[in-house]
């Protein structure tokens, strides 16, 4: 069935989306805890605070704002015609979220998906600031998301936007598709992510004159690990929500979209591991990690189009990839990024977005797919570097030298995560 049907919602089907949607928060959470473990431990406390805070902001924001704009896929939207075709840009959603408790079922969860998917959005960049972005830099970070540029691009992609329609008025397969948020959510975020750190700069120490990139492991494994398993479960919800939803897959085809979620994590991390096993002499387990995320990034877009086989071939890509993208990217491009969010969310979802092309029965499905990311980096990208370069004079990103030297807690917050810890010298500032 094509994503422009709007078949009405069955009783069952509300309520197995509406459960889905409830468990889906535990992606957030585990995203939030690989983001604390991948940092220092003098900044583990201001990394959760601040993973709290911009879920609360994205979510205040989008309520008052951006849920505005995206609208739903049943609701009125501002449209104009090129060429004689129409191109839905904007959403006319109700103010404040006026009306909801009594809309259609399909808008009400539409919302909710909504929702949960700026926030998931917006945390992403969080990460790669760690151990030098102000807790008030990555609240304005997720308020400009929420507002301005996530509304624009799930209104494209989910919302009856111009990108989803590219099969109606072109004939390029089904559209740009985007079942569960590889383009809205996790490439949004990462090359959020990568205009942070453009805009802040790498971490003190991190690239010495003259000298390799140095070493600055996250200070927590378990943190790491855990949290991949909570994403899981996480991302077993979202996908398959975003199934249901958006791409209004019968029940019958969810079992399959939670298998494929699976594999596609299970090859990307079995890939990793074997990776750094070679490359190294023993895996490393906060690549692995990363390349566990990088599977499930994917599946975002692959896991309601694939079979298991081919979900299986996505995630192994996905965890080749991923070592070898965070290795080109600190020591060729100097580039610190202590989450991976680009290598893991920005290049797993293109690569996710590429493959549900590739795999798509449909003529002309991968070409709706190229546009989709050029849009995405030619239009996106371009539009979120700007937004924080303005920003950045109005609240700058980073912290002054000091509170980076003390740490983000003792800095921000007056204390640290491990009071009875001592804090140690770090050699890379001799």
């Amino acid at each position: 069935m094509t994503p422009n049907a709007q078949p009405a919602l069955s009783e069952a089907t509300f309520a197995l989306a509406l459960v889905l949607l409830l468990l889906a928060p535990l992606a957030i959470a585990g995203l939030a805890l690989i983001n604390t473990g991948l940092g220092r431990s003098r900044s583990a406390a201001q990394s959760l605070l601040g993973g709290l805070a911009i879920v609360a902001v994205a979510a205040i924001v989008f309520a008052l704002i951006g849920a505005t704009l995206t609208g739903t896929s049943n609701g009125a939207s501002h449209i104009f015609h090129l060429s004689g075709k129409p191109w839905n840009w904007l959403g006319k959603g109700p103010f404040l979220l006026n009306g909801f408790a009594t809309a259609p079922a399909q808008s009400q969860l539409e919302i909710m998906f909504e929702f949960l998917a700026v926030a998931l959005a917006a945390i992403i960049p969080w990460g790669t600031g760690a151990d030098r972005l102000r807790l008030t830099a990555g609240c304005a970070i997720a308020a400009i998301l929420a507002a301005i540029v996530f509304p624009l691009l799930a209104r494209w992609v989910w919302a009856g936007g111009w990108l989803s329609q590219l099969g109606l008025n072109f004939s390029l397969g089904s559209g740009f598709l985007d079942p569960a948020g590889a383009a809205t959510i996790h490439v949004l975020g990462g090359l959020s992510a990568l205009a942070v750190t453009w805009t802040a700069g790498p971490r003190r120490g991190k690239f010495p004159q003259g000298g390799f990139a140095t070493a600055m492991p996250g200070h927590h494994a378990i943190y790491i690990l855990f949290g991949c398993l909570l994403a899981l479960s996480g991302w077993l919800a979202f996908n398959a929500a975003g199934a249901i939803l958006w791409m209004h897959a019968p029940l019958s085809t969810i079992p399959v979209t939670a298998i494929n979620t699976l594999l596609s994590a299970s090859g990307a991390v079995a890939a990793t591991f074997a990776v750094t096993r070679f490359r190294f002499g023993k895996p490393d387990a906060s690549l692995c990690a990363n390349g566990w995320l990088t599977g499930l990034v994917a599946s975002s877009a692959s896991a309601a189009l694939v079979t298991p086989m081919q979900a299986l071939v996505v995630g192994v890509v996905a965890g080749i990839m991923t070592p070898l993208l965070v290795e080109f990217l600190e020591l060729a491009v100097s580039i610190d990024d202590p989450s991976g969010a680009i290598s893991v969310h920005a290049a797993g979802g293109l690569w996710g977005l590429i493959a549900a092309g590739v795999f798509a029965p449909q003529p002309g499905q991968l070409v709706a797919q190229i546009v989709g990311i050029a849009t995405l980096l030619g239009l996106i990208l371009p539009l979120v570097y700007l937004l924080f370069l303005l920003l950045n004079r109005i609240i700058p990103f980073r912290v002054d030298p000091d509170g980076e030297r003390i740490g983000m807690d003792l800095h921000e917050l007056g204390g640290g995560a491990y009071p009875e810890f001592v804090i140690h010298r770090d050699d890379s500032y001799r």
